[in-house]
């Protein structure tokens, strides 16, 4: 996007049941010890970071299936899911 097509401010919406996202922001603004803005930014550019060294953990080859699935299971989340059966697979909620 060009500098001049970023707006100016973003909005997140916190009502009709999205009222959680609030509380999560300002978990990660106390997490990060920043505003709640740069927590969101700051967030985001961390996820795909952990997803992908997440996935090089799991596709080790001095790990089991027992132990790959376990892992898996322990690193997934509401939005984030790691599944190990023979191949590493991932998957954000939208494609759930």
């Amino acid at each position: 996007m060009a500098r001049n097509q970023i707006p100016g401010s973003v909005r997140i919406h916190t009502g009709d049941g999205n009222e959680w996202r609030y509380d999560v922001i300002k978990k990660a603004a106390k997490f990060y010890g920043c505003n709640r803005s740069d927590a969101v930014a700051f967030a985001c550019e961390d996820i795909d970071t952990l997803v992908r060294a997440a996935c090089r953990v799991l596709e080790r080859d001095d790990l089991t299936l027992e132990q790959r699935q376990e892992i898996a299971e322990t690193l997934s989340t509401r939005a984030v899911t790691f599944d190990v059966v023979t191949s590493i697979s991932v998957k954000t909620k939208s494609e759930m």
